[in-house]
């Protein structure tokens, strides 16, 4: 089976599947019902679906657990090609299953970068078996420097729709104008910024503010990204091209995001778990499992990130899932990469940081983490769609009491570096659902890994 936009093949169905004694929460609002899967679509929702049930259907309880369209990550970095060790297609799937995500967009920044139709074409063919469905982000420009642009066109008939150049801020007007104006040729294409200008970005390790001149660390001003959405907010005006703004983390850009969104600009935005949940208060131990560009930002910037996401500002949450290597990860702070694992824990995290303490209700928290992002990613037709007969069978069923603690050892990724060990989270994630087959039941990933 091939996706309408050009995707890799989904995995061969199982022959039925039964999802018993859930909550079904979806777009279309709460209510309690058994799900009926076969043939890989949704075939019924509705009281008490064992009653005259085929033979040979899997069942799946869910009692106690929501039962929610599957969760699609617009920003996953999965590090194959290139940098396996840390992560490859396979592991990271494994691990965007055990959150219970169906979907994640692979970002571009591999080695070779995904600036080739051939190199692009590779990783859907390697993800095509994979636990979840493998989308391919493609670059903006060539090897992500920022000069000359990436044969679109051919990255986007191999059903490319987002385009960025993350890990590297394109901070040429000019060329990021010409993007714009190719991308907007391209049916549902989106331009995805990392907003951080590196003029002013500099080597800064950390948020510069009062917690780096403290420690003596260089730091990474609020304003270079909220400069970069400025501009590019206005870029987007001029071209009349959607813009997507990755993992912002500044009380400005939310401000500039809200006034662009009242203004009509086709602008979407995401937030990452370690926005509204981390501050920069977390550095003062110089453990680099903490750093990750953009820095994580002051109190002040995380409430306003989280108020982003409440009143729908921040259309989505991402994972922004960077995995590497334990010995790269253990080098000095302003020595060792950026980045952190957040597929296992995004679910989670957003259940106790955000819904918990009723800063979103749980049909907003699912929103953000499931159709908004299939939507901003052109994947509505098989990804965070109604719970409904007829549907792609793509579903999430999660405990939202289950308490547990995030045990490292025990990740699906291949790496380590979360930013949560040690920390005990509300809600986790039971089983995964992929185009009607299980990948994940009870909690562990059925095909063994």
């Amino acid at each position: 089976m091939t996706g309408p936009t050009g995707a890799p093949s989904l995995h061969p169905v199982a022959s039925g599947v039964l999802i018993r004694g859930g909550r079904v929460v979806d777009a279309t609002g709460p209510r309690v019902a058994d799900v009926l899967v076969e043939g890989g679509r949704i075939a019924a929702v509705g009281g008490d679906l064992a009653a005259g049930m085929p033979s040979g259907v899997t069942v799946l309880d869910a009692s106690g657990c929501v039962v929610a369209p599957g969760l699609v990550d617009l920003h996953t970095h999965l590090r194959e090609p290139g940098d396996e060790e840390a992560e490859t297609i396979h592991t990271g799937a494994r691990a965007a299953a055990r959150g219970g995500y169906t979907a994640v967009i692979a970002m571009p920044n591999t080695d070779p970068p995904l600036d080739d139709a051939a190199v692009v074409a590779a990783v859907l063919a390697r993800g095509a078996d994979a636990a979840c469905e493998v989308v391919a982000g493609g670059c903006i420009t060539r090897g992500r420097e920022g000069r000359e642009l990436a044969p679109l066109g051919e990255l986007h008939d191999l059903g490319v729709r987002v385009f960025t150049d993350d890990g590297a801020c394109l901070s040429d007007a000019g060329v990021m104008r010409r993007a714009m104006e190719y991308a907007r040729s391209l049916p549902g294409a989106v331009i995805a910024q990392h907003a951080e200008d590196p003029a002013l970005c500099g080597h800064g390790s950390m948020h510069e503010g009062a917690w780096s001149a403290r420690l003596g660390v260089p730091g990474r001003p609020a304003e270079a990204e909220a400069v970069i959405v400025d501009r590019d907010l206005r870029l987007a005006a001029l071209t009349g091209t959607p813009l997507h703004v990755l993992h912002v983390s500044t009380a400005q850009a939310v401000e500039s995001i809200r006034e662009a969104k009242a203004a009509g600009l086709a602008v979407t935005a995401e937030a990452t778990p370690h926005h509204f949940t981390l501050t920069d208060a977390a550095c003062a131990g110089f453990d680099p499992v903490f750093k990750v560009h953009p820095p994580l930002r002051t109190a002040a910037d995380r409430d306003a990130v989280r108020a982003g996401l409440a009143d729908g500002t921040l259309d989505a949450i991402a994972t922004d899932h960077a995995p590497h290597r334990t010995e790269e990860k253990e080098r000095p702070f302003e020595e060792a990469p950026p980045g952190m694992l957040g597929l296992e824990t995004a679910l989670a995290l957003t259940l106790t940081e955000l819904v918990e303490p009723g800063l979103l209700t749980l049909e907003q928290a699912l929103g953000a983490l499931s159709w908004r992002p299939a939507a901003i990613a052109g994947l509505s037709d098989r990804h965070g769609g109604p719970i409904a007969p007829g549907g792609v069978a793509n579903l999430c069923v999660f405990d939202p009491a289950a308490t547990w603690e995030v045990d490292p050892t025990k990740l699906a990724s291949r790496a380590r570096n979360t930013p949560f060990a040690g920390r005990k989270l509300t809600g986790r994630v039971r089983h995964t659902v992929l185009a009607g087959r299980p990948t994940v039941v009870d909690g562990r990933c059925a095909d063994g890994g």
